[in-house]
């Protein structure tokens, strides 16, 4: 297995870099990742102290730094130590400023303003979470998204993710022995979708939940008679409502979430 010691500087929280390289990451296999997170770096000082650590642990430097200084200075020393230091967001900032005629303001952490959007997306998330698993139902008609699906088909998390997308998000279970209230079938603003999983995806995900709560794995909760009933329950109430189905047996939640998206910005044309 290959061990790689990686910097990640940011003059912000340093979110932007955590998602490259995470993405870049999962290309790879076989990686012993020994992350070193410095965010907020906005001085040479506190840099020294950064490039200390860097020294005794060489390996690859990802840095957004608009400080021209700082920069300077961390991309000759990496020269000097023979590292490679790479600041992702170079090449977008070039493009756009050719194609806009304007220079990138040299301003840490803009993304993280506190405008207008971001507001609304705390607001998002709030809802979200007043809004799970079929909470204040009487509220529904204020969400944006509806999620609609059996126990542990991933309906709060891919509700949350959403939220912090800036969507609102409410959900709610779909059991047999409990019907949803009539509001659902009635609603005018949110887009309902269906969420659905195969039954054995779903026993598996409920026994792991089960032993990890200490559980009895063997109940009617994963019983393949009654998860099966249960799944195409749900299933043909989504076909009765015309409601747009995602399978995400095999989806992650930021695929589930993007599949949502497409689909709701698709009803918003």
């Amino acid at each position: 297995m290959n061990r790689l010691h990686l910097h990640l500087l940011s003059d912000s929280t340093g979110e932007t870099l955590e998602n490259i390289a995470k993405a870049a990451l999962a290309q790879y296999d076989d990686v012993e990742t020994l992350r070193h997170f410095w965010p907020m770096v906005r001085s040479e000082a506190h840099l020294e102290r950064i490039l200390q650590e860097i020294a005794q642990n060489p390996g690859l430097v990802l840095f957004t730094l608009v400080n021209p200084d700082v920069r300077r200075t961390l991309e000759a020393r990496c020269r000097a130590m023979g590292l490679p230091a790479v600041a992702p967001l170079d090449g977008v900032n070039a493009a756009l400023s050719g194609l806009l005629g304007q220079a990138a303001k040299a301003r840490p952490g803009r993304q993280h303003m506190l405008d207008a959007a971001y507001f609304a997306r705390v607001d998002a998330i709030q809802f979200t979470i007043a809004h799970d698993d079929g909470l204040n139902w009487e509220n529904w008609e204020e969400a944006e998204i509806l999620l609609a699906g059996v126990s542990r088909s991933s309906k709060t998390p891919t509700s949350i993710y959403l939220a912090n997308r800036g969507y609102k998000v409410a959900n709610i279970p779909i059991v047999v022995e409990s019907p949803p209230p009539d509001k659902l079938f009635n609603l005018k603003n949110p887009m309902v979708v269906g969420l659905t999983t195969s039954a054995d995806r779903l026993i598996q995900v409920r026994r792991n939940r089960l032993l990890s709560l200490n559980q009895a794995p063997e109940t009617p909760y994963v019983d393949q008679e009654a998860v099966s009933r249960e799944v195409a329950y749900a299933r043909r109430m989504f076909a009765d409502n015309g409601w747009p189905v995602i399978d995400v047996t095999r989806r992650s939640i930021e695929e589930t979430a993007a599949a949502v998206i497409t689909l709701y910005q698709e009803r918003s044309k």
